[in-house]
């Protein structure tokens, strides 16, 4: 057990980490069997050895046969050309046949490569043989169908041996059979004819053979090289691990072939990127209907290292790595769900927001109180009294205004921090008088989270275009940013509006894009702008909202945030009001 979590642990840090995947890793301790490869060549050879030597067997079968066969037909065709010869119907009429008739059968025995051609009376007597002392000896076999008129073959053994022969009568002018001829070739002749076919044919199956051999041993070393040596066992232990392996690991995982068309994706992935219920192996990354950023970085030619990258509703760290093996075989990429580390981060900067606003204050107050104490020291007890009665009514006013209106806790205490934090910068942040949010006004499915998220980049980035600039002329108290939280029918209103100069016309599409800034793509990139508006459109998008952007009656920028609250959230007096 042990030994297989070691495998699936290996396999998955190497397969997580880019395309350089050792199936080595997967390997468990065993006796080492055949790998696939070399089954598969010992069966095919096997295989083609039986096919060739099958067909050897029934291609010397079908040629002895065939041998015979001819043989019969040579036979037949010569006994009955001499038969029908008037040079040997002459000569059977002679008083020593033989004279005329051994020469003769010996040239056409010659030239017909038969064994014999022996010419007889029709007693059976012989008047030629390829032995000449053998002439006159009666002639060893059956001429029953011969003298009553036909031809015919047989196989019989003579004083030649065992032989295929043939007999054939031979006719006078008037018909009568006045003698035989019988052309034969020896069993031992067709043998040796047969064997000649039959080397050839082994020479012939062999090269098949070899042939054969040699080309399924080229087929099968490439397998091997595929397989990398392993047997059947392990691709099926190896397929298992890698099942097992996508389907635990929690992180994305996405493979791209060398035409961008999804090769496999696990559970992990198709849940970031919210492609479940969808068939998205064989797909192109255009197909997949992802944000445009994360479409350019998955199709980018070059790896990407850490990118954040924002879905509908997730923020991604996507890592690329191409797989190269002298052309450019597909890419590999991991995906990282930082959707809840970038919400802890924008509270964790908002927290550092609120503690460096009460430094600033405490730091104010110190100041302000060693004016009070030194008024006093010099014996101006009602200038001391003066002083503090109207930092003490200036300080609490905002605070006041902020707790009446908005009494949503989590609301009101990032007011007060942005407040600071934009007097700090020179900037006058102030709560327009329609805002009014009470108690339990939001409901338990809008996370307090995504309303800092978004009212706290919203105010952030009005702070950062409102506040002054060395030479910009602004006179004093000129840098101000509205803030309006309000319910508006079934929806919470958000609005945010500054003194700055405004959105460049043209740009109210792209300035929710990952990247955009102000400051540019060289200070977004270095300084980590261009990232709190997306993050605005995704929480609102998240919590079925909407948000728009737009020039503000002074002239500065306008974003207005709508998030749904649920029926029966409507301020009084605000009924079908929609501003």
């Amino acid at each position: 057990m042990h030994a297989a979590v070691t495998a699936v642990t290996l396999a998955c840090i190497t397969f997580t980490n880019g395309p350089r995947c050792t199936l080595s890793a997967m390997r468990t301790p065993r006796i080492r069997s055949r790998s696939l490869a070399g089954q598969l060549f010992a069966v095919q050879i096997v295989l083609v050895a039986a096919v060739v030597a099958g067909c050897a067997a029934f291609a010397w079968i079908s040629d002895r046969a065939e041998a015979e066969k001819a043989a019969r037909r040579q036979v037949t065709a010569t006994a009955t050309a001499v038969a029908a010869s008037p040079a040997v119907a002459a000569a059977a009429g002679a008083k020593d046949p033989s004279r005329e008739l051994q020469p003769y059968a010996e040239r056409v025995r010659h030239d017909t490569d038969v064994d014999f051609v022996t010419i007889m009376s029709p007693r059976g007597t012989r008047w030629t043989h390829p032995d000449p002392a053998r002439i006159g000896e009666p002639f060893l076999g059956h001429t029953g169908p011969a003298l009553e008129g036909r031809v015919f073959a047989e196989t019989y053994t003579g004083t030649l041996g065992p032989s295929v022969r043939a007999v054939a009568p031979v006719r006078d002018r008037n018909g009568r059979v006045t003698a035989l001829v019988s052309a034969g070739i020896t069993v031992d002749a067709i043998s040796a004819r047969h064997r000649r076919q039959v080397v050839a044919l082994l020479v012939f199956a062999a090269a098949v053979l070899a042939l054969g051999g040699a080309g399924t041993y080229v087929l099968n070393r490439r397998l091997r090289r595929h397989t990398h040596g392993m047997n059947a066992t392990e691709l099926a232990r190896m397929h298992d691990y890698h099942e097992a392996a996508l389907h635990a690991v929690r992180e994305g995982l996405l493979m791209l072939d060398g035409q961008r068309r999804v090769a496999l994706v696990n559970d992990g992935g198709r849940e970031l990127l919210g492609l479940r219920g969808t068939d998205a192996v064989g797909r192109h990354v255009t197909e997949l209907g992802l944000p445009r950023s994360l479409t350019d970085a998955l199709l980018a030619p070059e790896p990407r290292v850490d990118e954040l990258h924002l879905t509908a509703d997730r923020t991604l760290v996507v890592n690329t790595s191409p797989v190269s093996g002298g052309q450019r075989r597909g890419t590999v990429v991991t995906l990282r769900d930082h959707t809840e580390l970038q919400a802890l981060s924008g509270e964790l900067d908002s927290v550092r927001g609120f503690a460096e606003a009460l430094r600033s204050q405490a730091h104010e107050a110190a100041n302000r109180l060693h004016t009070v104490v030194s008024l006093i020291e010099l014996g101006r007890a009602e200038e001391a009294i003066g002083f503090a009665t109207a930092e003490l009514e200036l300080a609490q006013a905002l605070t006041d205004q902020v707790v009446a209106a908005v009494a949503e806790p989590v609301l009101a205490a990032l007011l007060l921090g942005k407040a600071a934090h934009a007097n700090e910068h020179g900037v006058e942040l102030l709560l327009s008088p329609d805002s009014h949010v009470d108690d339990g006004l939001l409901p338990p499915a809008l996370p307090t989270r995504d309303l800092v998220t978004v009212l706290g980049n919203l105010i952030d980035n009005a702070v950062d275009a409102a506040g002054p600039r060395p030479g910009d002329g602004l006179p004093a108290g000129a840098a101000r940013v509205t803030v309006t939280v309000r319910p508006d029918g079934d929806d919470l209103l958000l609005r945010v509006t500054d003194t700055g100069p405004g959105l460049a016309p043209g740009t109210a599409d792209e300035i929710f894009r990952r990247g955009w800034s102000t400051k540019g793509p060289g200070a977004a990139a270095a300084h980590g702008h261009g990232l709190g508006l997306a993050l605005v459109r995704q929480a609102a998008v998240r919590n079925g909202g909407t948000v728009e952007a737009g020039r503000a009656p002074s002239g500065g920028a306008e974003f207005t945030v709508r998030l749904p609250l649920g029926a029966g959230a409507v301020a009084p007096g605000d009924a079908g009001e929609r501003p």
